[in-house]
């Protein structure tokens, strides 16, 4: 918590200099999930100074598709995004101007303390984070039908640092670029590939890859199982990447 509050204090100052004064701090996950999640956040908007609220799960998502699609180009397909965070993943899908979306309790960090476990997974560990996952996509396809309906033939979308990370190892970017980054396909196989790999190997061991992220060593595998889970439930080889995401869709709802 006091991490938080130390970086927020870092953004107050940048919205100092430059002279802002108004602005909207979302919560989302973790803090939805904690028991002190109110007493939180209102201490957090104390030290930016700007309006803040916590998010249900459907606005996280739809402000996710809402950022990760506004430069997409046009597609004779329908378009979902998977948003896979630390503590949840959301899915959200546009189909005829109707956005249908879900909040799974996925994430990155969930899975790894759950399931996974930080270091090399072995097969007990495999089979608890594959029930888990199974269980949630089994949960979101039932109260989204449409997730099932466009299975095979949707445009899959990934944000988030899981993504990211993965984009990065894929190309062997050491160093950070986001249009090297940005709306970058990844196959179904180098999920794969990568999530094989990673699990073989310890926290420490992953950070000798180019591209792995210090911070993301103990909780990537899990990111990309819970990816690979997407894409098989959804029969899609490849998605495309977005550096675009939730952030940008609270700019997007402030300027509206």
């Amino acid at each position: 918590m006091q991490r938080t509050f130390d970086t927020l204090g870092e953004y107050r100052s940048y919205m100092d200099d430059a002279s802002i004064d108004d602005g909207l701090l979302v919560a989302t996950s973790a803090v939805r999930d904690a028991r002190n999640g109110q007493d939180f956040l209102a201490r957090a908007q104390r030290v930016v100074g700007v309006s803040a609220r916590i998010l249900d799960g459907n606005e996280e998502a739809t402000l996710s598709y809402r950022g990760a699609t506004q430069d997409l180009a046009p597609d004779s397909r329908p378009t979902m995004i998977v948003d896979i965070g630390g503590g949840s993943t959301e899915m959200a899908l546009m189909r005829d101007d109707v956005l249908s979306s879900f909040s799974m309790q996925l994430g990155c960090v969930r899975v790894s303390e759950r399931a996974l476990g930080s270091g090399v997974v072995d097969a007990s560990a495999d089979a608890r984070a594959r029930t888990m996952i199974a269980a949630e996509l089994d949960r979101a396809f039932a109260a989204e039908p449409a997730f099932g309906e466009v299975a095979g033939r949707v445009r899959l979308v990934g944000l988030a640092g899981t993504v990211a990370t993965l984009v990065q190892l894929e190309r062997g970017i050491s160093h950070y670029e986001r249009s090297l980054v940005h709306h970058q396909r990844v196959t179904r196989e180098g999920v794969e590939r990568w999530r094989q790999t990673l699990s073989r190997e310890t926290p420490e061991e992953r950070l000798r890859h180019a591209g792995m992220v210090r911070g993301r060593e103990d909780v990537l595998a899990a990111g990309l199982y819970v990816l690979a889970g997407v894409m098989d439930r959804l029969e899609v080889d490849e998605l495309l990447s977005s550096e675009s995401d939730i952030l940008d869709g609270i700019a997007l709802s402030l300027l509206a």
